[in-house]
């Protein structure tokens, strides 16, 4: 295929970062159209970042036959019955993370692509940028042995911002931050875990505002995982090994890691490269896929998706943290 006609599905602050993601691709990509319930606010995105065409919904946005792929910008709690409509109109859909309020929404988007053959993929970009590979690189080649643990802090005092504190946006530090936690444990440590450990401290609204939570693997590895919007400003994750370590500053961006030895001295500082901000590894991931008729992104298949939302799941469900258009039997699957 020639250049990919991206849209945008929302017009809020996420929506800027890979607005200017496009515009930094510009040889690969087009930015062709963008949707707001508010018209208005859709025309100015569109003369700010420029855009081809504004909707005032979404409805519309999904009939044009010209757009290739959708870049869902919406809230959390919104995602499932935006990527839902896109999907039912056979549009490539890119889901910014968390990819959906929870599993049971996640695994009927899934369903829906895979019945109707259309890409469906998770904006978590932590996955998809270039240092994530080079980082496996350097564990791979046993630079630091054998890695036993994990420990990953993202704690932002954004309590602030209306959308966390509201249940009904599916609101928390979970979704929004700890999903980042999760991801970097996943990443480097596997999926096979055997139990978990997690205590939260709920806001006064009732979703979740300080999350501790240790997973002990089967192979005897573990991941210490902390987040919080009430409280920071903390983003590192260290990755630990017999023989040294890494040090990643920033960790849901891969800004900057350094690599320590087994007395812990520094070896290696390495910048991840980016080309703009790093959305756009997500938007080049999509295109790759769509050209080879792929329904999904390797970088972050469906099954991960899947198995990160029913970690999400299991730990909202023991801290009481149930959303109001969800129910406790959502959360553990029933």
């Amino acid at each position: 295929m020639g250049k990919l006609n991206v849209a945008i599905m929302g017009a809020g602050n996420i929506a800027g970062s890979m607005a200017a993601a496009l515009a930094g691709i510009k040889d690969e990509v087009v930015s062709y159209a963008v949707a707001s319930r508010d018209i208005e606010k859709a025309k100015s995105f569109a003369d700010k970042w420029g855009f081809q065409k504004a909707y005032g919904s979404y409805e519309e946005l999904v009939e044009d036959n010209k757009v290739d792929l959708i870049y869902i910008a919406t809230p959390h709690a919104m995602h499932y019955e935006n990527a839902k409509l896109a999907l039912t109109h056979d549009k490539a859909v890119l889901v910014e993370k968390a990819f959906t309020a929870n599993k049971k929404q996640a695994t009927e988007l899934v369903s829906i692509a895979r019945e109707r053959k259309v890409l469906l993929a998770e904006a978590i970009w932590t996955r998809y940028l270039p240092a994530r590979k080079m980082i496996e690189k350097i564990i791979a080649e046993g630079r630091i042995g054998e890695v036993k643990t994990v420990e990953a802090d993202f704690s932002v005092p954004i309590c602030e911002v209306p959308r966390l504190r509201e249940p009904a946006l599916a609101g928390g530090a979970l979704l929004d931050l700890g999903v980042y936690t999760l991801t970097f444990a996943s990443m480097f440590l596997g999926d096979d875990v055997a139990s978990v450990e997690s205590d939260c401290i709920l806001y006064q609204t009732g979703v979740d505002a300080t999350d501790r939570i240790t997973l002990h693997y089967a192979d005897g590895k573990t991941a210490y995982l902390r987040t919080s919007m009430v409280s920071g400003s903390r983003n590192e994750g260290f990755i630990n090994g017999t023989k040294g370590y890494i040090y990643v500053n920033n960790l849901n961006n891969l800004e900057k890691f350094f690599v320590y030895d087994e007395k812990g001295k520094l070896v290696e500082e390495i910048a991840g490269p980016m080309l703009v901000n790093g959305y756009e590894y997500e938007v080049l991931a999509c295109k790759e896929a769509l050209e080879s008729g792929a329904m999904e992104c390797e970088q972050m298949p469906h099954s991960e998706i899947l198995t990160v939302m029913g970690q999400m799941d299991s730990l909202r469900a023991k801290w009481g943290v149930v959303y109001p258009f969800e129910t406790m039997r959502d959360l553990e699957g029933k």
